[in-house]
């Protein structure tokens, strides 16, 4: 039974476990987790859109043009530019990231609800566009991103049991207990500056 899962979910799984690697390795600021953070994101394109997840699946085509822009971002910015430092926004940018996020939320949901055969549209909308912003907030190395992280994974774990896509919450899950421990890394160094 076990074999059957593996061989039928193989390309989930090693998609999953290239996330993982991802987040270890952002974890640690290592820039090597945009490479796993892109080949991930590719092969996630095409589980989302199997499994009728559409805003997951768009989110997979902005998630590759941010790999790139956070590899640049933390390995390769001009010799001139000073290394990249963790960061905390003020309540302000975050006031607006929420609104933003809000609006786009229930346009983006009403637009899935009335136009498409979309599975939990506004779930799928919310999941989707927060991870836009959070990824935002890492690729610029904001503090806060690890907090947008938790709550998109956890309501992010319901979404994908939804659609029995099992490997993919058992990922989510372990992204709930190591983004806590990415906040905390990225916090401490932060409290050194």
């Amino acid at each position: 039974m076990i074999f059957n899962f593996l061989a039928e979910n193989w390309f989930e799984i090693v998609a999953a476990l290239l996330a993982i690697a991802y987040l270890l390795l952002a974890m640690r600021q290592d820039a090597r987790c945009w490479i796993a953070w892109i080949i991930s994101s590719l092969m996630y394109l095409f589980v989302m859109y199997s499994a009728g997840l559409y805003m997951e699946a768009v989110l997979q085509i902005f998630y590759l043009l941010m790999g790139f822009y956070g590899l640049y971002q933390w390995q390769y910015r001009p010799a001139n530019n000073a290394a990249l430092k963790i960061k905390v926004w003020p309540i302000t940018a975050h006031l607006l990231s929420l609104t933003v996020l809000f609006l786009l939320v229930v346009t983006s949901g009403y637009i899935l609800t009335n136009n498409t055969n979309a599975v939990s549209p506004y779930i799928d909308a919310f999941t989707t566009w927060g991870a836009i912003i959070a990824s935002y907030m890492l690729a610029k190395k904001i503090l806060e991103n690890w907090i947008y992280w938790f709550v998109i994974d956890f309501v992010s774990v319901f979404l994908f049991v939804s659609r029995e896509l099992y490997p993919t919450a058992l990922l989510f899950c372990l992204y709930l207990v190591l983004v806590i421990f990415g906040y905390r890394s990225w916090k401490n160094e932060w409290q050194l500056k």
